[in-house]
């Protein structure tokens, strides 16, 4: 109850003046392409749907859950893919909630028989919703008996909606892949008291596939894969492997800032004809390791058949995990 109490009351401090907000982060990144790159709309040629699902420090209960759900495919008329993504946040039990629907379009160029890039752009609706009833303030505390007096502060608005825009770069071959992604171009205003920019989120992917035999790809395969993050002044690194063998896939990271430790990462999945699972668990390796129980994620794909292309294109080789 006591970190409970401490959690609401520091979020509720660090939301009086302005909100200094960075985006939700899966885990799985892979497993959630739209989410991580605009540009990965289409790349699976077919019909694509995905969810997603992460409980972040389970130990503080309702601390952070975020869900999301994903549909995209190519179409050859639009010479390029089109991707619907829908995520809901959830911090603090419920105290600030937010609402994201995503609308992409990815523009797809042969540059020549072995490498192909893709051209992303993004345009979302954000609304963020905040329960002013559920956060304690410094002037409720007595110094004997707690939490046993009204506030006084006076509260904004509980709701604010804006547009935001985003747009990411992919490039990829039969063994390589590499991608970059601006999130917030025009760094909106979200806050609820006075103005409070969304810092612009920059990415970075990059990968490289082996496969056990070339002439027999379904024998399985390995990637080598690293991912880089900026928003404002913060950091952030994952590094890691993943391995395909039939029906089964496990991978193993790392994730840290440039000063400190942050998780190991392992992770399981199972993939048969179009359907995939996958389930991650974070351990935190940082100062907070003792009180958080880590991080789970599940993810789930469904791949539909879809006629033959006129043209023929060759599908991105990454993980899906």
């Amino acid at each position: 109850m006591v970190k409970r109490l401490l959690f609401i009351s520091l979020l509720a401090l660090s939301l009086i003046d302005s909100v200094k907000a960075q985006d939700p982060q899966f885990t799985q990144f892979y497993a959630n392409p739209l989410y991580l790159n605009p540009a990965f709309a289409g790349t699976a040629i077919c019909p694509r749907i995905i969810m997603n699902y992460r409980n972040q420090w389970p130990a503080i209960s309702g601390t952070y859950v975020t869900y999301s759900a994903s549909y995209d495919q190519h179409f050859d008329g639009l010479h390029g893919g089109v991707g619907l993504l829908v995520t809901n946040d959830r911090a603090g039990e419920g105290t600030l909630n937010t609402l994201g629907i995503n609308l992409m379009y990815s523009y797809r160029l042969e540059v020549s028989r072995k490498f192909s890039m893709k051209l992303g752009l993004q345009a979302s609706y954000m609304q963020k919703k905040i329960d002013w009833s559920k956060l304690t303030f410094g002037d409720q505390i007595d110094s004997r008996y707690g939490f046993i007096y009204n506030t006084n502060e006076i509260f904004g608005k509980n709701s604010r909606g804006f547009p935001d825009f985003s747009a990411g770069l992919l490039g990829f071959s039969e063994r390589f892949y590499v991608g970059f992604a601006a999130h917030h171009l025009t760094q909106p205003d979200e806050g609820f008291l006075g103005v409070s920019k969304l810092p612009m989120k920059l990415t970075g992917h990059i990968g490289f596939v082996s496969y056990f035999n070339k002439k027999r790809k379904e024998k399985g395969n390995w990637s080598l894969n690293v991912l880089y993050q900026q928003q404002q002044d913060f950091q952030q690194i994952n590094y890691g492997f993943y391995i395909n063998k039939g029906v089964f896939v496990g991978g193993l990271w790392f994730r840290q800032n440039f000063f400190n430790a942050d998780a190991f990462i392992a992770l399981v999945g199972f993939q048969y004809q179009g359907f995939k699972f996958g389930y991650s668990y974070d351990v935190t390796v940082s100062k907070l390791s003792n009180a958080t129980a880590g991080s789970h994620e599940f993810s789930v794909a469904m791949q539909f058949p879809c006629k033959p292309k006129k043209k023929k294109f060759r599908a991105i080789s990454c993980p899906s995990f």
